[in-house]
């Protein structure tokens, strides 16, 4: 068993792996190891330009595991990403070529640019660690994650991530632009040489594998769960949602609390832990009763049931445990 303290310098040798390369991207790579340690999948929304497939790039680059990167397009096909059976003329049999969602890490880049139809070949691997090509099953290699990057739907070309696929990230988050300071060090970073060049490796996938094991080891109170029930159970009444987030929902925003807690080196979750997530895992499964989705409102939304919703004081949680 992993200790705390070994996962703790892996993380900050990841963190320390992409601050080498990206500029103010500390919060969007504290995102990533939660959805890594949680064993969830991750989807980077913003305009084209702000560094969303240079961080997912650098972040893989550090896990030393096996990555593979598919450029969504209108004219990729399911096959194209899980693999296909092809006729083998020598031995006069049918053989698996494997797509690129055989891998550890697969980008999915500008996802929202595929089909519907091709963007749904990812459901049951994001779901069952798994793919299902002309009748036979095939398990995915683990630890398995997806980092899709999207652009803004009222951009040409784009299309809406079905619910069903926006139910299985993890979290959706922003990748933000620079302030100027930081886009200056970006520039001067970036003006000679290629700083992705020079990452190595710094974990492996058995170690991954012994961190997302060390979440079963974080202890959640009684009243924290509670908490976290009462705001998920708020978005189901109120009058401004379409719908509520969904049990799978509750899970994840239960488990990323948990692995915010280990990234922070603790081995219990603080009620800062869901109030922090609520916004990156649930705005994305959540649309405005008039039937727009719009992400701005739904946060807005988000932010006022916690407010409705008391936080647990020291003592309850400590009379919980």
């Amino acid at each position: 068993m992993m200790r705390l303290e070994e996962m703790t310098q892996i993380v900050q040798r990841i963190r320390s792996n992409v601050n080498a390369v990206m500029v103010g991207k500390e919060a969007v790579t504290d995102y990533l190891m939660i959805a890594l340690v949680a064993g969830g999948h991750v989807l980077l929304d913003d305009v084209p330009g702000t560094g969303k497939t240079m961080t997912a790039k650098t972040f893989a680059a550090s896990l030393g595991c096996s990555v593979k990167r598919v450029q969504f397009t209108a004219d990729l096909l399911p096959s194209d990403i899980t693999g296909i059976n092809v006729f083998n003329q020598q031995k006069s049999e049918f053989e698996l070529r494997k797509g690129p969602v055989f891998a550890n890490i697969l980008l999915a880049d500008e996802i929202n640019r595929a089909t519907p139809r091709t963007q749904s070949s990812l459901l049951e691997a994001m779901e069952e660690r798994q793919v299902t090509i002309d009748g036979d099953t095939y398990k995915l290699p683990l630890p398995f994650l997806v980092m899709a990057t999207q652009n803004p739907l009222d951009q040409q070309g784009t299309f809406p991530l079905p619910e069903a696929q926006l139910d299985r990230f993890l979290l959706k988050i922003p990748s933000g632009y620079p302030n100027l300071e930081q886009e200056d060090t970006m520039l001067q970073r970036f003006a000679s040489d290629d700083p992705l060049a020079a990452v190595r490796a710094v974990t492996t996938p058995d170690e991954l594998e012994a961190m997302q094991l060390l979440l079963k080891e974080v202890h959640v109170s009684a009243a924290i769960r509670q908490y976290l029930l009462a705001i998920m159970d708020k978005t189901r009444q109120h009058p401004d949602l379409a719908y509520g987030v969904s049990p799978r929902g509750s899970l994840q925003l239960y488990q990323a609390a948990r692995a915010r807690a280990l990234i922070a080196g603790r081995n219990y979750v603080e009620p800062d832990d869901v109030k922090a997530l609520i916004g990156p895992v649930c705005a994305h499964r959540l649309s405005m009763g008039d039937g727009l989705s719009d992400f701005s409102a739904v946060q807005q939304v988000l932010e006022e049931i916690v407010r409705q919703v008391p936080v647990p004081t020291e003592l309850a949680q400590h009379e919980s445990r």
